[in-house]
């Protein structure tokens, strides 16, 4: 099978992974830190807000079965790109809405998603999802994966209703 990466920081990466490990056509999820400027960086590096780094997930799918396209539909469905630095109760620059393209493509595909949103109005404020090249990814520890899966807790912003990603629709 050939598989793709994206890779998208929507707030709280509990509920990011959750939300996307439902979605068909995704083959593997992994939390993780991404975008800032400290190597190796621990969860609580992360949450001083010092650090530059995003709470991100990288998301593994089969472009057989799900395009890059609608990733990003499921991207600006499940969280609100309009907040700055915020997603739910959770507040700093590790909770920003991002997308760390790996390629042209997705760049140009990423810039064409926020365009036409902005374009058909889909949202009532402007659209404030960073589009940044992907640097290293840097895996969260064990704990944090999968960690809803486990828990039973940590959807974050994610609401139930919005947990089934096969029953998708736009605000």
């Amino acid at each position: 099978m050939n598989t793709k990466v994206a890779i998208f920081a929507a707030g709280c990466f509990w509920g990011v992974q959750a939300y996307f490990d439902q979605v068909e056509g995704v083959t593997k999820t992994t939390v993780g830190y991404t975008g800032g400027h400290v190597a190796n960086p621990t969860y609580e590096q992360v949450c001083s807000h010092t650090t530059g780094h995003a709470e991100a997930t990288r998301i593994e799918f089969d472009p057989a079965r799900i395009s890059y396209e609608q990733l990003l539909e499921h991207f600006f469905f499940m969280h609100d790109p309009t907040q700055m630095n915020r997603q739910g109760p959770d507040v700093g620059d590790s909770y920003r809405s991002a997308i760390f393209y790996l390629d042209d493509e997705q760049k140009h595909l990423a810039e064409t998603a926020i365009d036409q949103l902005t374009q058909e109005k889909k949202f009532k404020k402007p659209i404030v999802t960073e589009v940044t090249k992907a640097d290293t990814f840097y895996p969260a520890e064990e704990y944090h994966q999968k960690y809803f899966e486990k828990t039973g807790y940590g959807a974050c912003h994610v609401l139930p209703s919005e947990m089934d990603a096969t029953k998708k629709s736009k605000r």
